[in-house]
């Protein structure tokens, strides 16, 4: 497996993408939002974005857009949105969109693991080689399903029972990245 100087080092060695779900986590939340000027950056984001990138870590973005099933935005609207928050936050190694209702039953959106498991096919990557950053328990519960790690950055949305059973919570972005970092 590894010798022993690999076993005192970071994840970065075995953890090679960091996925991050989009509102709520990376921008604040707007619902529904199809508006590029709304978008706003969390707090931290880019900063742990860029060291992300630059330790060699590739970075995605998974998200929910019910909206579009619901005719509230388009996929059109989703895609601006989107390349606003490139614009912002930088480029991203890899994007998944479910478009769909939580009553159409697919098997991407969250807490399914399909866009986890789509990601890492993109990546060229196991599930077990990524984690998936988010504000609420069906971030956690996609990474898990995958096979990925999951880190809760609870927000004022975010229910008790769903901060309860994580099994990693942190305050912010960056101290989710450090317990990452600290995973045997």
């Amino acid at each position: 497996m590894g010798n022993r100087e690999d076993m005192g080092s970071s994840v970065s060695s075995k953890l090679r993408a960091v996925l991050f779900d989009r509102d709520g986590t990376l921008v604040v939340d707007v619902p529904y939002n199809g508006d590029p000027s709304l978008v706003t950056p969390m707090p931290g984001a880019k900063a742990v974005l860029d060291a992300l990138r630059a330790d060699g870590i590739a970075t995605g973005v998974i998200s929910n857009q019910s909206g579009i099933a619901r005719g509230l935005i388009t996929a059109a609207n989703v895609a601006d949105v989107n390349a606003r928050v490139e614009e912002l936050l930088g480029p991203f190694d890899v994007w998944e969109v479910c478009p769909h209702s939580e009553q159409d039953g697919c098997d991407c959106r969250k807490p399914a693991p399909g866009m986890v498991q789509s990601a890492c096919r993109k990546l060229g990557i196991q599930e077990s080689e990524a984690a998936l950053i988010g504000d609420i328990g069906a971030d956690v519960l996609a990474a898990e399903a995958a096979g990925a790690t999951g880190v809760l950055v609870p927000t004022p949305v975010t229910r008790a029972e769903e901060v309860a059973e994580a099994q990693l919570v942190a305050r912010n972005l960056a101290e989710a990245v450090s317990l990452l970092s600290e995973r045997p």
